[in-house]
């Protein structure tokens, strides 16, 4: 992946927080003011946002079938057309306002605004409209981060041609946590981190976390969970971390040190 080049950055950490759809519709007060501590702390904080919920219900309002096929929802011009006016337009707008109602300074941005993803076809035919990130405008995101604004980024992206693209929330989170060199990218959900044993891990390793599914430790939905985690950590991501709102959770490092 190229990306623009970035300006110079002093020291600091850097957090990209991906919220999923299901999660979204359930933040409350104390999410918020655990983002505002980590604010606090000296954090640099960036958060990219799905809707897969939200989008599903609007598709059968309308009667507009829709599936996915290994985890990519196939994405006609119908469901397209969906997908951009409620993240764009719904979800978005509605994550800001929560924020800057918390008293955080916040800004909704997706892949039109000055070029910020620029995306191509992951494979028309099987998926249609469904985008693979090419660039990332880091200065963009740099520019906010330094005034002190978060970026709120919802994932879809454009072509050269200005044609909406769905790509996938996971995809968007690490293309945006590489890019920035963030130090850690924080997926959260309804869960505080991986639990063995009814025990949170504080801290694992990749290997830990295939001999925990082999056991049976983890299953159901955490499998995918830790899966893309493991891909952004082998993306070059240095902790990728599983919480829940208290934004504190598992960290998977690729070595305990």
């Amino acid at each position: 992946m190229t990306t623009f080049k970035s300006m110079p950055r002093i020291a600091r950490k850097r957090m990209v927080i991906k919220l999923g759809g299901s999660t979204l519709e359930g933040l409350n007060e104390s999410f918020f003011e655990n983002f505002k501590k980590l604010q606090e702390s000296g954090a640099e904080l960036i958060i990219t946002h799905g809707g897969g919920p939200a989008i599903n219900r609007e598709l059968a309002e309308r009667g507009i079938k829709s599936h996915a096929i290994n985890g990519i929802r196939v994405t006609s011009e119908a469901v397209m057309d969906i997908v951009q006016s409620t993240l764009l337009g719904k979800v978005n707008p509605a994550l800001v306002h929560e924020l800057t109602t918390a008293g955080i300074a916040a800004i909704g941005l997706n892949g039109f605004d000055d070029q910020l993803i620029v995306a191509d076809y992951l494979d028309k035919d099987v998926f249609g409209f469904v985008g693979e990130v090419k660039t990332i405008n880091t200065p963009l995101l740099e520019t906010l981060i330094n005034a002190g604004v978060v970026p709120v980024i919802a994932c879809v992206g454009a072509d050269v041609h200005g044609q909406a693209l769905n790509i996938n929330g996971d995809t968007i989170a690490s293309e945006i946590a590489l890019a920035l060199e963030a130090d850690s990218l924080l997926l959260v959900t309804d869960v505080n981190g991986i639990r063995i044993n009814d025990e949170y891990q504080s801290k694992v390793t990749p290997s830990f976390i295939n001999q925990w599914i082999e056991e049976g430790h983890i299953y159901g939905g955490m499998i995918p969970k830790v899966q893309g985690a493991l891909e952004c950590l082998n993306s070059g991501i240095p902790s990728v971390q599983i919480v829940g709102e208290s934004l504190v959770g598992t960290t998977i490092l690729s070595h305990l040190n």
